[in-house]
Order: C-alpha cells, then structure tokens, then sequence
C-alpha cells in the first residue's frame, strides 16, 4: 500500500516522499483512515514504528480541508519536552503553506517566548501537562475550540504521575472533539482513560501489546555489580563489533553524571540527558548526538520516548529498568524506521528479577553472553537461552476494532 492508497492530499504524499517516507508503516495504513474519519481511537504500537505520522498527516489533511478560524483547533500532550520538541519538528516537515502555526510550550523553555508564539495565534499546540496548566492557569490559552486532542505515550504519562494535571485540561476541552490515544501498552489503567475520556473509540493492535522492535538483537551479560563499568568500557573499546553511536541508560540522574565523566576521562566524546539539565543543554545535547558530534550519549528513562535518532547502532541498559514497559521503549530507540538495531542490558544478579519480568512482558528470553572475567559465571542470571512459555499470554493481535472496556466492578 502506498500513501495515496490512504486518501491523503498529493501535497503530503509529496511532502512524506521528500522526507524518504514512501511506503506507510502498518500503524499508518491503519489509523490513518480512521483519524480521517473522526472516529476515536486508541493505538498500541511498538515504538519507532510511525505513530507520530500516523496522527500528524490525517490531523493536517483535515485543517487544511476545513474553514480555518482563530483559536487552538488541535492539542497535542506529550509526556516529555523531548518528544514534544520532536511532534514539532515532525508537524513542520509535514505542514502545508496553507497550515495553521504550531506552538510547541514546554518546560525549562522561556515563558515569555511562549507567551508571544501563543499571542501570535497556533491552531497547533503541543505541550507537556504541567506547563500547560502553568499557562492555563495564568489565562493565557483558550482551549474551547479545540477540535482533536492527542494523548500521546498515554501509558508514560500515567507512569510520571500526570492523569491529575490532564484531568484538568480536559474540563476545559469541548465534549464534542476527536480523541486519539497512542499508549505502548493497553493496561487497566490506559483501559479506564478509555472509558472516561473517548467515545466508542476504535482499537488498533500493532504486534503483540509490550512486544519488543523485531529489528533489534537483543543481548543479556550477566556480570558482578562492581565491574558494570569496566564491562561497558570493555564493549565500547575493544571493537568486537562497531559501536557507532550509543545510547547509554541508567536509573538515576546521578548514574548518568558520573557514567559520563568516567567515559570522557576514557576520551569517548560523551554527553548525557537527565532531569536536572537544563533545557538548552538538553537540546544542545540531542542536536550533537544527530549529528555525529556524540558518538555516546548517557541518559535517564526521559530520553526513553522522544529522542528520534535513525542511526543509533546500540543500545546499552547500564542499569535494568524498574518497570518492565520502559525497557521496551528504551531498546526501540535503535532498529528504527526498520533499520537493525542492537541492545545490550548489563545484569546483576539483584536485577535478575527485573530481567525476568522483561522476558514475561515481552514473551522472549533475551540470550545470555557470559564472560567469565567481569564475574557473568557467578551470577545468577546465567540460564540456558531456550525460549520460555507464558502461559495465558495472547497471540498477536493485528488489525482495528472497536473497543469494549471492561465492565467495572
């Protein structure tokens, strides 16, 4: 199938064949009519699979196909300034001349800036929840008109803790306007989002719900806590295979700083992403590891959804996520577009259990490679590599329908 075949405007046929983009991934070839419709939807998909594209191009068909008039008509929520700052990029590849203004409001970014791109008029606003609610609250955005609103990573957001802020931008919304939500995962929680917040909304299913990008090799090392960093350090200098660029994640904010400063004192050219950067050190950051200028980039589970680098060749868990869905994210920032990617997760034997709540998730036993000198023969994560059974776990599940919640209890 092709993007024509999907009814879209020859203008953003042309504009996705400029970006490369000819054939549409199976998220696309799915949601694409029915965001055209109006219908609501909830889309489950692995990450790096399109989904950005996947809302974008049908949402800017239809304001280019409608009377446009002043006021915010579109509202995009993103759990991260990251991935927020990359739906704006994304919009402004695919906009028409003719297209509203987007806005993109997030924090660690000047309010004042904000202030004036909103006073200037956006028909497309992107934000995370709490500056959002920071300009809400100062009367400075009018949310009445907003036609479509995008929950984007809805299962993220639940994870940071934001369902209150967004409970309380959608009191300011219309009832009468399209929901669409994009969620890695399809858990009780997203489930009663589902119910409170879209009407009869249609369901798609894009491989198996917390699978993990087919186009990434996944790789275990077993290895004693105290030699995590000469293992890595191992890896990135021996040259067993080509680390071209690397993405680097720890747990905390103070991993990644110190994981850093010992990679540049190795002479790796390094930089890192946490919480505690700045904005414009954050986005200095991103912009050097695009371009090549960072061949090692060291972060926490923030730059786990929104960092959109087609050429990261690997990535490494320095350290096992707490919660299973993000290592999913984690490793789907490599393999993208389709590409092969790698993933490397060093594992004590106190994240054996971690591990094996991945494997659960995402139905594969993630193969084992032991070297013996950084202690992987005395750790207990050393198993044999045939595939494990998860009983009671669905098979794949590929197509659209509509969607029934649960009935409450």
């Amino acid at each position: 199938m092709s993007f024509t075949e999907l009814n879209l405007l020859p203008e953003l046929v042309r504009a996705c064949a400029a970006l490369g983009y000819t054939k549409p991934t199976p998220i696309q070839t799915s949601a694409i009519p029915i965001v055209l419709s109006g219908a609501d939807m909830i889309g489950c998909a692995e990450t790096g699979t399109g989904k950005t594209a996947a809302f974008l191009l049908p949402i800017i068909q239809r304001l280019n196909k409608t009377k446009s008039f002043p006021g915010i008509r579109v509202l995009v929520i993103a759990p991260t300034r990251e991935l927020a700052l990359q739906t704006e990029s994304a919009y402004r590849d695919f906009a028409l001349k003719s297209s509203p203004r987007c806005a993109a409001i997030i924090g660690g970014a000047s309010m004042q800036r904000q202030r004036e791109a909103l006073r200037r008029g956006a028909g497309v606003l992107i934000a995370t929840p709490g500056r959002l609610l920071d300009h809400m609250e100062r009367e400075r955005l009018d949310l009445s008109r907003v036609e479509v609103l995008v929950l984007d990573e809805a299962d993220r957001m639940l994870d940071m803790g934001f369902w209150p802020s967004i409970r309380r931008v959608l009191e300011k919304l219309p009832s009468a306007r399209q929901t669409l939500l994009f969620s890695a995962t399809m858990s009780p929680s997203i489930e009663k989002i589902a119910r409170t917040t879209l009407r009869d909304p249609k369901l798609i299913e894009i491989s198996r719900r917390g699978g993990a990008a087919k186009t990434v090799a996944q790789f275990a090392y077993p290895v004693a806590a105290e030699s995590k960093t000469t293992l890595l350090l191992e890896l990135l200098e021996k040259e067993r295979e080509p680390f071209e660029r690397v993405l680097v994640f720890t747990r905390t904010r103070r991993g990644a700083e110190r994981l850093s400063h010992i990679l540049s004192a190795r002479d790796h050219s390094v930089n890192r992403i946490h919480a505690d950067r700045t904005q414009p050190q954050r986005e200095a950051a991103l912009r050097d590891f695009k371009g090549g200028r960072t061949r090692v980039m060291v972060a926490t589970d923030i730059a786990a959804r929104g960092i959109d680098v087609d050429a990261i060749s690997h990535v490494i868990n320095y350290d096992v996520p707490m919660a299973p869905e993000d290592y999913v994210h984690r490793i789907g920032r490599s393999g993208r577009a389709g590409k092969p990617g790698r993933a490397i997760t060093l594992v004590t034997p106190a994240e054996e259990l971690s591990m094996r709540g991945i494997e659960r998730l995402t139905g594969q036993s993630i193969e084992r490679v032991v070297m013996p000198a950084f202690g992987g023969t005395h750790s207990a994560a050393v198993r044999p590599s045939k595939a494990p059974s998860f009983p009671g776990r669905r098979a794949a599940n590929f197509g659209t329908r509509s969607f029934r919640p649960r009935r409450a209890r």
